[in-house]
């Protein structure tokens, strides 16, 4: 498409001006329609050259997946196949959900050359997304017309949940994860763990650790060394309903309690135990538990464009899916918010999983609640509110004593804790053998 400059415009509105002179004195009218034939030849050729002149190709450089909530580095290679150089804006397009900050550029580019061109890309939304095209705007010799080209230069770009807080985590040694976590985990030796090793006894060693047999083997006192058990599972039910929707910050519900979750994935993969995943409330995704350095990726790739559906919690359908796929007894996760109305079909519909696996509801409690009874009420409208928050958090905290009554494990915290609580939690459980 070719289009009138700004310095097009203003010689046509000089000759507006031009053409009011002439009707005031008729001498100027052969001054005014020359000017128009000048501007009209001028205007021919400039469009002219600029229509023969090649535009140059592009050509995106993008990182292979982007976390969401972190600004990433994407960049344009152009190259001028031309004998002429080019001075071109450049600007690059995002669909909704991803935020390109950096564009329009104004750049030239030598003939034969080339040049790169960066912007900084944050995506606001887990998913596929498309970049569409490029728009080159180059401008004639003469400045009077603009070629506009779009050029249908499509990209994908994956965007997975956030997981710098694994990266990071990974970084540390050992005994500092746990620190890192505010996890304090002592060695626990005794009944209900895995053997580990045969040593030399140690004051304080129960009578329970000695080896007899060992003992009289060695004619010294030798102990049972023992572990955590590894080569457990945890199964990840992510809840998809409606209410994962609301916001806490600019990450709903749902994507906060998915980074949890692939931060217990993560530490339960280092522990030695195998990690799956099933949805529910939407499109049905499941991942029998396994375990490998390859498993953390693979659970990206599965859980990594899920959203929130309008529609309700189902957990009579969750329990009855997992039942059937999953018969080894396994630390079953249900991440969801939990509401008073929801207390007893919940309790129902996991009665029979619970007889055979280990079950912690962990529920995402509104931050906005804690904000509001937190601040001092100065009118009688924010006395009200604060009423209505404290009979909130009162019926959540029966909802959860009825389904703890039931034999499932509860957590009731705000997104920002809940990493935190799920590892320490998990941890616990390792610790007490109770897996």
């Amino acid at each position: 498409m070719i289009r009138p400059t700004r310095r097009l415009l203003g010689l046509m509105v000089a000759w507006l001006v031009l053409g009011g002179l002439a009707c005031l004195w008729p001498v100027a009218r052969s001054a005014w329609l020359g000017a128009l034939l000048a501007i009209a030849v001028a205007m021919l050729v400039d469009g002219l050259i600029l229509r023969r002149r090649r535009m140059p190709t592009v050509r995106r450089t993008l990182p292979g997946a982007f976390a969401l909530g972190e600004s990433h580095d994407v960049g344009l290679h152009l190259e001028n196949p031309g004998l002429a150089a080019l001075e071109i804006q450049v600007e690059d397009q995002a669909p909704l959900g991803l935020e390109l900050v950096g564009w329009p550029q104004r750049v030239t580019v030598a003939p034969g050359g080339w040049v790169d061109l960066s912007a900084t890309l944050t995506p606001k939304s887990r998913g596929n997304f498309t970049l569409p095209a490029v728009h080159l705007n180059s401008s004639g010799p003469l400045g009077l017309v603009e070629r506009c080209v779009r050029l249908p230069v499509a990209d994908s770009v994956r965007v997975l949940p956030n997981f710098k807080a694994v990266a990071r985590f990974a970084l540390l040694a050992v005994d500092r994860r746990r620190a890192a976590l505010g996890v304090h985990l002592r060695r626990r030796r005794g009944s209900g763990m895995e053997f580990h090793q045969l040593r030399d006894y140690r004051d304080g060693d129960s009578l329970r650790q000695i080896d007899w047999k060992a003992c009289s083997r060695h004619d010294r006192l030798i102990s049972r060394e023992y572990r955590e058990e590894t080569d457990q599972q945890v199964i990840l039910l992510i809840d998809q309903g409606r209410r994962m929707r609301a916001l806490d910050g600019d990450l709903s519900h749902f994507d906060q309690a998915l980074d949890a979750a692939l931060l217990l994935a993560y530490v339960a993969l280092a522990q030695g135990d195998a990690v799956g995943v099933q949805t529910f409330s939407g499109p049905d995704r499941w991942l029998p538990p396994r375990k490998g350095a390859s498993t953390m990726s693979t659970l990206l790739q599965r859980v990594y464009d899920l959203q929130p559906t309008l529609q309700p919690s189902d957990y009579a359908e969750a329990a009855r899916r997992l039942a059937t796929r999953q018969r080894r007894r396994s630390l079953v996760v249900l991440l969801t918010n939990l509401r008073d109305d929801d207390a007893s079909e919940l309790s129902d519909a996991f009665a029979s999983l619970r007889r055979r696996h280990l079950v912690l509801v962990a529920s995402l409690r509104e931050a906005a609640i804690d904000r509001c009874i937190a601040t001092p009420a100065q009118t009688p409208k924010q006395a009200r509110t604060v009423a209505a928050s404290w009979r909130y958090l009162e019926a959540r905290r029966v909802a959860h004593t009825l389904v703890r009554g039931h034999g499932l494990h509860t957590l009731d915290v705000v997104p920002a804790q809940l990493p935190q609580a799920l590892v320490s939690r998990y941890l616990e459980y390792k610790r007490a053998g109770s897996l």
